[in-house]
């Protein structure tokens, strides 16, 4: 027979009172306990209101700029159709200060050109794997690639599509890169940095208005990877 509906609260209710007085002897362990004073919230102060704005940057970060790869074309608007090594040779053609003779920069790159377009690949080969996605938003493929920067330790990164047939480049970025990501209609590109445990991040977002990628994000963040302490040796003659 089933205990009354009375007895089994008082039932309970004194089971309560053991669990609250054995709480009590253990500390109260698991109870709330006070995180502390909050900091006051505080607006940003607007310092040197007086300070006559910049009219113009101080420096060119490539933003707003395209360019028309001479001599490629893409049949049927279709960008997968085209030979990243004819798009890369073409940089180099309109670009001869920084490939083109034993002191330019970037010399190395144009010798190793010759070992790209073959199979099986070569590995001198500068030309890295090419991706297509539409980046742009326009509904087809686009064409992100990247080449190493002979004889240093830089790697450029491009966006080209396609306008009328021809085409475009429009995003350019060289540096020393640790990886690039593709999100949306975005390219972010990752470098190291001098400060231990930081490194770089670049966001470049086409912009539908300029009808180029622009230079959205540019900061440092901390990468998590501090290296762990080794653990001291204990002399066996060391006390413990």
């Amino acid at each position: 027979m089933q205990p009354s509906r009375p007895v089994r609260l008082l039932r309970t209710v004194a089971a309560v009172g053991v669990l609250a007085a054995g709480a009590v002897a253990c500390g109260d362990a698991g109870g709330l306990e006070g995180a502390g004073s909050t900091p006051t919230a505080t607006s940003p102060a607007k310092l040197w209101p007086d300070l006559t704005p910049a009219a113009s940057p101080a420096w060119n970060y490539d933003n707003g700029e395209s360019e028309a790869m001479e001599g490629v074309t893409a049949p049927g608007d279709d960008i997968r159709k085209v030979d990243p090594v004819a798009v890369v040779k073409a940089e180099i053609a309109q670009h001869p200060d920084e490939y083109a003779g034993s002191k330019a920069q970037y010399r190395e790159t144009v010798r190793r050109m010759a070992y790209c377009g073959k199979k099986p690949a070569d590995d001198r080969c500068p030309l890295l794997k090419a991706y297509y996605r539409d980046v742009t938003g326009d509904g087809h493929a686009d064409l992100t690639l990247g080449f190493r920067l002979l004889p240093g330790n830089q790697t450029a990164v491009r966006v080209y599509t396609v306008e009328g047939g021809r085409v475009v480049q429009v995003m350019s970025n060289d540096d020393a890169v640790s990886s690039v990501e593709l999100a949306g209609h975005s390219v972010i590109i990752h470098a190291p940095s001098d400060l231990a445990d930081y490194e770089y991040r670049f966001q470049w977002t086409w912009d539908p208005e300029q009808q180029v990628m622009l230079l959205t994000h540019d900061e440092m963040l901390h990468n998590g990877r501090r290296e762990r302490q080794s653990t001291p040796t204990v002399s066996p003659s060391a006390s413990p």
